[in-house]
């Protein structure tokens, strides 16, 4: 399985599939515009201007794109993935999407003798550059077992959790964590800014502590530096707030946290801030 097609070339796309190219990796890649693909086509990709003729060549598809609905338009349809497919062909959608989307994906594959699994990733753009994101996968676990070696050139931390949506699941565990954290870090350093001290110096004490987080060690010390260029854009963020929010409640469970910090980020995308990283959510504080 040396060919891997790959749709969703963004910040964190991007170098992902430039580490499978630098793994050896026959690598095809489709985007709307060819330019945005300039950079992987110098490294040795394959540009298609078809989700068709991508999946047509493609032993391995891997897809990470905006949202649930970019997700519905890649897989389905005349011109879709499984439609195209060729028999045998392993599906990996790494976007954060909806659990109910995953087992609608397997299903429909599994008719068409593909195997989909749903991989959703955590670790941001400093960890898609490093290969060591965290993967969440679920769907057939044959299947994770055969794509297993792809994981690894991408992420570290790759943890098999069950059935289709399975994966879903686990990162919507994984936001519901971060939502509330990041209102944590942005009013401990506006505490810190407006109690007089220096914010760098509060973070060396605090971060290896037990209020140690990845959030307080990597998206922290940018929040002091004025940098809120996008390593996970607060729209994202903002669409798996309410991809979990709605299956909470589905569930019938409480979630408070996550109430807050999505009230929160929908203000701070209302004034501007929509393509800014998580950590433009300290402007709210200031």
């Amino acid at each position: 399985m040396k060919t891997i097609g790959f749709i969703g070339t963004g910040v964190m796309g991007k170098s992902m599939a430039q580490n499978l190219i630098n793994a050896g990796y026959e690598v095809h890649i489709y985007t709307r515009t060819k330019a945005k693909a300039e950079t992987l086509l110098q490294a040795g990709a394959t540009w298609h201007d078809h989700v068709a003729s991508l999946a047509h060549v493609s032993d391995i598809v891997i897809t990470i794109v905006g949202y649930p609905s970019d997700v519905e338009e890649v897989y389905f349809g005349s011109d879709g993935i499984i439609e195209n497919a060729k028999a045998g062909s392993y599906l990996i959608d790494m976007t954060t999407s909806k659990p109910t989307l995953a087992k609608k994906i397997a299903e429909t594959a599994r008719q068409r003798q593909l195997t989909a699994l749903d991989a959703p990733v955590s670790g941001g753009d400093i960890g898609a550059q490093k290969g060591s994101l965290a993967i969440m996968v679920g769907g057939d676990q044959t299947g994770f077992e055969a794509v297993l070696p792809i994981f690894e050139v991408i992420g570290e931390k790759i943890i098999y959790q069950g059935e289709a949506g399975a994966g879903q699941h686990t990162k919507m565990c994984n936001q519901i964590v971060i939502a509330s954290g990041m209102i944590g870090v942005s009013e401990s350093i506006a505490y810190a800014q407006k109690a007089g001290l220096d914010p760098s110096r509060v973070l060396e004490s605090i971060t290896t502590g037990a209020a140690g987080s990845w959030a307080l060690s990597n998206l922290a010390p940018r929040i002091i530096q004025h940098d809120y260029a996008p390593g996970f854009y607060v729209k994202h963020f903002i669409k798996d707030m309410k991809i979990a929010l709605e299956t909470a409640q589905e569930m019938g469970l409480m979630t408070p946290g996550l109430e807050l910090s999505l009230q929160l980020y929908q203000q701070l995308a209302e004034e501007g801030e929509e393509n800014s990283g998580t950590q433009a959510l300290i402007k709210l504080f200031q």
